[in-house]
């Protein structure tokens, strides 16, 4: 997949439609529009195409606040003791330390725009994932995947189950 054009934290990062770092990750699409090598550490920024049934366990950010804003689909999040369906044009904010999963309860792709200040969990989804391959299915994981994503997500400030 494509790059980010311009990733010096000195000029603006301008990442066309369609392009960006595309990865698979547990069944599902994340691609990197704004990493945090664009904007010194500060704000990075994803794209997600989340599966019916799909979603992560419950965890905690330790190190970045998230925000995500659901595009399409259905998404029913978790934070904190609240418990909602989120739907095209809601916003969720989860400051770090906090407690939250989603599901996509929805039968269609939910789709999701979501950032994470300060940067540096986008590398978790690049580390832990694998590289998208254009009009292939996107495959499923099993237990052996998920645990190498958890073994490293302590490295990214995450803290989860160790099984699922």
């Amino acid at each position: 997949m494509s790059q980010q054009h311009n990733v010096s934290p000195e000029q603006p990062a301008i990442v066309p439609a369609g392009e960006g770092e595309t990865i698979w990750f547990d069944g599902n699409v994340y691609t990197v529009k704004i990493s945090g090598k664009a904007t010194n550490g500060a704000l990075s920024v994803l794209e997600s195409s989340i599966l019916p049934g799909c979603g992560p366990p419950p965890h905690v950010h330790t190190e970045s606040d998230e925000v995500f804003h659901v595009l399409s689909g259905q998404l029913e999040f978790q934070v904190g003791d609240a418990r909602f369906t989120g739907k095209a044009g809601d916003y969720v904010f989860v400051p770090h330390g906090t407690p939250h999963c989603f599901k996509n309860v929805g039968v269609h792709v939910a789709h999701t725009i979501f950032a994470y200040t300060p940067a540096g969990f986008e590398e978790f989804f690049l580390a832990s994932g694998q590289p998208a391959v254009p009009s292939t299915p996107v495959p499923q994981w099993g237990p052996d995947e998920f645990a190498k994503a958890v073994a490293i997500a302590p490295r990214f400030g995450w803290e989860g189950p160790s099984t699922k």
